[in-house]
This record gives structure tokens, C-alpha cells and sequence, in this order.
């Protein structure tokens, strides 16, 4: 097989930002399905170490999704460590987020950690916030939202470097047709992936919109296009369990396809081990948790805030592969990545 020529120099520089990022991460993803709200509240041992601090993280997860299990179990650690009482709700639906939000200013939290997936609908409520002069951090998603909303820090992966450095990795994969599947219309931190794939990626790119509260329908829609277009061999998603589905759509349609995707967990781990799965982005969502909390803790106490305020914290975007991906299982396993 001939050797590709080298990739363009703003491919050049992608990998170089992309590096860079990842540089101090652990060596290795924004996902939400259906769900109703989840909340939970639990005073620690040295809460009064504090003051008797309380911090709310507002997310737009849903109940038993793996992936905010772990932005989750994250924030709790960092909570215990720090001594102040955390209260953790979600909601996938943005109005219901926003509510959420308004509940803790009118709880007066002493800070509030909040996801962006639909920056409009989260303005308010960030103002009311403001207006009450309680603290606010993002996290996970709204990277190009959080400064012009007021935000303190933001605490994630920047989803278009992310994607841009996916995008690299199929052109030394040698791979032609990329089939980005995006399981939450709106959903700003699921486009730039995607967007971003397209930009670097020499060969052909096009999204496919799922249903993704739906498995069922989610893995028909992948099986179907696999099956219209044999070109297809590469199958990006953007969150583990969507991977899962595609590895079953790819066996369904009698497709040679390769799986990639974005997120990481414990099943998705195993996928990685077996081949099943080629790589995943981990952008480390306990991180993301454990940051959002001890960063307002920090603020509320000393003064101090990561990055200055003036950039983002990044978490990722750091690959695992199967070359790698013993180094992560342990943690996995642990329930930590």
C-alpha cells in the first residue's frame, strides 16, 4: 500500500494543538439520552470546615447514564475532600435544566456548577445567579459560551480541537467515508465533534441524526445507512454507548466498518480491549466533576479560580486505544474513568 503524502500544514498544526492539550492528562467523551430529572443531596464528614458551604451542580445528564455517573462520583469526592454539602440535579430537557438552576439561587447555594448543552436556555437563570452574587462554573459543555455569559472558569474538553483531532487520527488510519452520528439535535457540544472531524479529515464526512433516548431506533438508523452506502468505513459516535450500538449495526448490515467514538466507559473499555472498538476521546468526566466543585470551593475560600478566569481548564481530549487502554482499565474498573 503507497504511503499517503503528508497531510497539509493546518492538519500539522492541529496535531500540535491537539498534543498539546493532552499533554499532562492521564493517557486514555457529552452524552445524553432519554431520563427523567435526578437530584441528590448528602452532607459530609468536616462539613462545618467550611462554614457549612453548600454547592449545586446542575447538569443536563439523565438517570443512568454512566457518563455523568462519573461527572457525578467526581463531584462527590471533591466535595468530601473540601467539606462543604454538594447537591447534584440534571435534567436533559433545557427548560427543566434551567428551572433546576433557579431552585439552587433560591436555595442560595454558596455556588453553582452548571453544564451549557443550550446556552440560551441556561442565561437566565446564570444572570439570577449573578444577580445574587453567587459564583458560577461550567462544565463538560459550552466552552464558546461560558465568558459571554459571566462564567467564573470552564472545566472540559474543547469539543472542535477534539474533533479536529479525531479527524487527523482517520487520515493515518487511512480511512475515506466517516459517518459521525449525533444522538441530540441542538446539542452544541455534539456538533463541534463532528464539525470538527470534518475539518481535518481528508476524506468524506456526513452526519447521521439518531434518535438517541431511543437504542432501538437508534441502532436501525446506523444498521440502515450502512447498508445504502457500503463507501462507509468508518463510524464516528459521540458518546460510549452509542458505540456499542454501532458495533452491533455494523455486524447487522454486513458492513466492513471500523468503530470509533468519543467517551469512554467501563463496557466501552472491554471494546477497546477486544478490537471492537478502535479508539475512544476520553475528555475524563470525573475530572470535570471533581474540578467544577473544588474550583468554587477554592474561589469561595481563597479567592483563587484555575485559569485565571480567562481560560478554560481542558480535561481532554486524550485517546485510548487498545496500545494503551490497560493503563486505563484499572481506573475503569475502580469506577473512575
Amino acid at each position: 500500500m503507497n504511503t499517503p503524502p503528508p497531510p497539509p500544514a493546518s492538519h500539522r498544526s492541529v496535531r500540535v494543538a491537539a498534543l498539546a492539550v493532552a499533554v499532562g492528562l492521564l493517557v486514555a467523551g457529552c452524552s445524553a439520552s432519554s431520563g427523567r430529572s435526578e437530584s441528590g443531596t448528602g452532607s459530609v464528614a468536616g462539613a462545618g470546615s467550611s462554614g457549612g458551604m453548600k454547592i449545586s451542580m446542575v447538569t443536563h445528564g439523565a438517570r443512568g447514564d454512566a457518563f455523568w455517573d462519573l461527572v457525578k462520583k467526581g463531584a462527590e469526592a471533591a466535595a468530601a475532600k473540601d467539606g462543604v454539602e454538594l447537591t447534584y440535579a440534571s435534567d436533559p430537557d433545557a427548560a427543566a435544566q434551567a428551572e433546576l438552576v433557579r431552585d439552587a439561587v433560591r436555595q442560595k447555594t454558596d455556588g453553582i456548577a452548571v453544564t451549557l448543552a443550550k446556552p440560551q436556555a441556561m442565561k437566565d437563570p446564570v444572570a439570577q445567579a449573578k444577580a445574587a452574587d453567587i459564583p458560577v462554573v461550567g462544565l463538560n459543555s459550552g466552552i464558546d459560551s461560558w465568558r459571554s455569559e459571566g462564567l467564573l472558569e470552564y472545566f472540559g474538553q474543547d469539543e472542535s480541537v477534539a474533533g479536529r483531532a479525531v479527524g487527523d487520527k482517520l487520515d493515518g488510519l487511512r480511512a475515506k467515508h466517516a459517518l459521525c452520528v449525533i444522538h441530540e439535535r441542538g446539542n452544541v457540544a455534539l456538533e463541534a465533534r463532528c464539525a470538527g472531524v470534518k475539518k481535518t479529515f481528508v476524506g468524506q464526512t456526513e452526519n447521521l441524526y439518531v434518535e438517541g433516548t431511543d437504542p432501538q431506533a437508534t441502532s436501525a438508523a446506523i444498521t440502515a445507512r450502512l447498508r445504502q452506502d457500503p463507501s462507509i468505513d468508518e463510524v464516528i459516535t459521540l458518546g460510549a454507548q452509542f458505540a456499542l450500538l454501532a458495533v452491533k449495526s455494523v455486524q447487522a448490515s454486513g458492513s466492513q466498518a471500523k468503530v470509533a467514538t468519543f467517551d469512554l466507559n467501563k463496557d466501552l473499555v472491554q471494546a477497546v480491549q477486544s478490537g471492537d472498538v478502535q479508539f475512544a476521546v476520553d475528555q475524563q468526566p470525573y475530572l470535570q466533576g471533581y474540578l467544577a466543585v473544588d474550583g468554587l470551593w477554592l474561589y469561595r475560600t481563597n479567592g483563587n479560580i484555575s485559569g485565571g478566569g480567562v481560560a478554560p481548564v481542558l480535561t481532554g481530549p486524550a485517546f485510548v486505544t487498545k496500545a494503551n487502554v490497560a493503563a486505563v482499565a484499572r481506573f475503569a474498573d475502580g469506577g473512575t474513568r
